[in-house]
């Protein structure tokens, strides 16, 4: 009797409650990992955090397959002449990008920081111009697509899955049955995998905590509190200011939903395309329409990158200001169109907008081996700020498809 009241309440317990209680025994198991480390014989902190890796493999291995068959499912059964949101939803991606890239030009013009550069970085892989993030994202466009499956790459499968969808509108009503089969089949798998969340937070948290630790940010608080602050400014404010834009009501209790269930997992996972799964499960959880939330949520792991934008933004102007480079607002106003267009090709894993830093750079003649050196700041700072920045970025992806589907049913009503 107990051991099935244990696995209901893991299985079907509220799961934040339950993330809580693994972020506060990660953090446990990291502070009492040093003391233990000689008479135990091993890393502790080091040895569950095991835990935290499986769980991130597994939303990064079950994420293309599941994007694939639910996109492929809902286009396929979708009827002809239905209205789709998808444009009102790009458009918010969009602005909400721009905006926070704004904000963030506007946070580096209050608050202007410099850092000791320092650090050295391989950046080989790092786009030099914008043609070529474009050129990347139309190869990634027309990937094979068992490639783009098995590298994970999401605009190649949202292709391949959009284009079998539409071929199959007229395919038999057994045929999109089966498929139906499939997309609840792969959401079933999901759904056991976002239950180990806890288990996955609590691994992620001691291996980060105890290996890293706080102290090694002592020596760009400033910047931190920079990038930190912008985007917390962006989460509550610009946000649900577009939110109220559409839904005409207070958007609070929506945005701290998204945030909270969405935001905390994003935070430790610290990757957008591995958090897709969990968006998917909340929008299912929020009542929205699965034809649309199916392709707005990996599409917005795509192109809605409102944290890469800030990142970028305020790395750029802080190479800036430590080189003494005079810089006008308009200069960074362009720097901020620039930043949320490269942006939208960031890589939805961990770290990914810190690629993008030497483009940014360029715009101000800053050579590579300083943009390096900014890359290398950006993965010091990396434990909070690619963590809030993920948090950001995922999170608004199931907030602007909850915004917009609310507002068309407002319309209906």
């Amino acid at each position: 009797m107990n051991t099935s009241r244990f696995f209901s309440l893991f299985f079907q317990g509220n799961l934040v409650k339950r993330i809580f209680i693994g972020l506060v025994l990660g953090i446990l198991v990291a502070l009492i990992t040093p003391s233990l480390q000689n008479s135990l014989g091993f890393n502790l902190a080091e040895k569950v955090g095991v835990l935290g890796t499986i769980f991130v493999k597994s939303l990064r291995a079950v994420a293309p397959i599941l994007i694939f068959v639910l996109v492929m499912s809902a286009l396929a059964n979708k009827k002809i002449g239905t209205k789709s949101n998808m444009k009102s939803i790009v458009v918010l991606y969009l602005l909400g990008t721009f905006l926070a890239a704004l904000a963030a030009v506007i946070a580096c013009f209050l608050f202007p920081t410099t850092v000791a550069l320092a650090t050295q970085e391989d950046v080989t892989s790092a786009p030099q111009a914008v043609t070529q993030v474009l050129l990347t994202l139309v190869l990634n466009v027309v990937d094979n697509p068992l490639n783009a499956l098995f590298k994970a790459n999401f605009v190649g499968v949202l292709a391949w899955s959009i284009g079998l969808g539409l071929a199959l509108r007229h395919a038999s009503d057994a045929t999109k049955n089966m498929i139906t089969d499939l997309a609840e089949a792969v959401s079933k798998i999901v759904y056991v995998i976002i239950s180990f969340a806890p288990i996955g937070v609590f691994g992620l948290v001691s291996e980060t905590l105890a290996d890293k630790g706080l102290q090694a940010l002592g020596g760009y608080i400033q910047l931190l509190a920079v990038l930190v602050g912008t985007m917390l400014f962006v989460a509550f404010v610009v946000n649900p200011a577009l939110v109220f834009w559409k839904i005409r009501r207070n958007p609070y209790p929506l945005v701290w939903t998204c945030v909270r269930e969405s935001g905390v997992t994003a935070f430790f996972t610290r990757s957008s395309a591995a958090n897709i799964p969990v968006n998917i499960n909340l929008s299912k959880r929020l009542g929205l329409d699965e034809e649309t939330y199916s392709v707005s949520i990996p599409l917005g792991a795509t192109i809605n990158m409102a944290g890469a934008a800030i990142t970028v933004t305020i790395l750029t102007l802080a190479a800036v200001n430590t080189l003494g480079i005079e810089v006008s607002f308009f200069s960074a106003l362009l720097l901020s169109v620039v930043a949320s267009i490269c942006a939208c090709g960031a890589s939805g894993v961990a770290g990914g907008s810190l690629l993008l830093i030497p483009l940014a750079c360029s715009l101000f003649g800053i050579s590579d081996d300083i943009a390096a050196q900014m890359i290398g700041v950006g993965f010091i700072i990396g434990i909070l700020q690619d963590s809030t920045e993920t948090a950001l970025n995922s999170s608004t992806d199931v907030l602007f498809t909850a915004a917009v589907s609310i507002a068309e049913e407002g319309k209906k009503a």
